[in-house]
């Protein structure tokens, strides 16, 4: 498996990343977006593996407005005053028309790749990045078969720029996996966002990972949840293997 640093050009910018990809051989495209610790060996490992089950994987680097890799130390924990000021500088140009933006970037420059097979592109995101993930649906639904969000945050909220208010465009399989407990999108905001999602009609699981916390996919989390990892790996790619062609 070949792990290739790129560039891709957006309208805000230039987006470095990694691609990964087998030499001389199309496969379907994924998009893997990292959690707010960006991308680190972590989650390269997790765009390693995912690579090696067939796909062609990109895992552009989303806070590339503000930093390169390493973005932020994520070992200090969520209750430091440091990495919370670190959260805020990376969160505040990522804007739902910015994130759209990117979005339609990088289904572009992975469809259009030497290196991948099929017109249907996945994305999966992370914590922070489960609502960039299905940002990236809407902006491109004609493109993106299949959607998953792992511990993903705000997927609900009243607010009129809530993540589940793009649903009506998007046109992807969808899979959501919740955390328990999360203080980012707690039991009530998954019971609506459940709601959303039927109302909505298209096909979709969500469901609750029993004893995994917010971050239990991440090795380097505190929380790494190994056995609800494994599984929410399978649900990934039993996702990918029945839509991307």
């Amino acid at each position: 498996m070949i792990e290739e640093a790129i560039e891709i050009r957006t309208p805000d910018g230039t987006a470095d990343g990694l691609l990964y990809r087998t030499e001389g051989e199309r496969r379907p495209g994924v998009i893997h977006l990292t959690d707010i610790g960006g991308i680190r060996q972590s989650h390269r490992d997790m765009a390693r593996r995912l690579a090696d089950k067939g796909y062609t994987v990109l895992m552009p680097n989303v806070f590339y407005r503000t930093a390169k890799p390493p973005i932020i130390d994520v070992t200090i924990g969520l209750g430091d005053a440091r990495t919370m000021k670190r959260f805020g500088e990376l969160r505040a140009p990522m804007t739902p028309d910015a994130v759209e933006r990117d979005a339609t970037a990088y289904v572009n420059f992975l469809a259009g790749h030497k290196a991948v097979s099929a017109a249907s592109i996945g994305v999966v995101g992370y914590c922070f990045t489960g609502a960039m993930a299905m940002r990236t649906a809407a902006a491109m639904p004609d493109k993106v078969a299949a959607m998953a969000s792992f511990h993903g945050g705000g997927l609900y909220s009243d607010e009129p720029t809530s993540p589940h208010l793009v649903l009506p465009r998007i046109k992807a399989r969808l899979y959501f996996g919740h955390a328990t407990k999360d203080r980012s999108m707690p039991q009530e905001a998954i019971e609506r966002f459940d709601r959303a999602l039927a109302a909505w009609g298209g096909k979709y699981e969500s469901e609750v990972y029993d004893g995994a916390f917010h971050g239990w996919t991440t090795a380097d989390a505190p929380v790494f949840n190994q056995p609800q990892a494994e599984r929410a790996f399978e649900k990934l790619t039993e996702l990918f293997a029945g839509t991307l062609r």
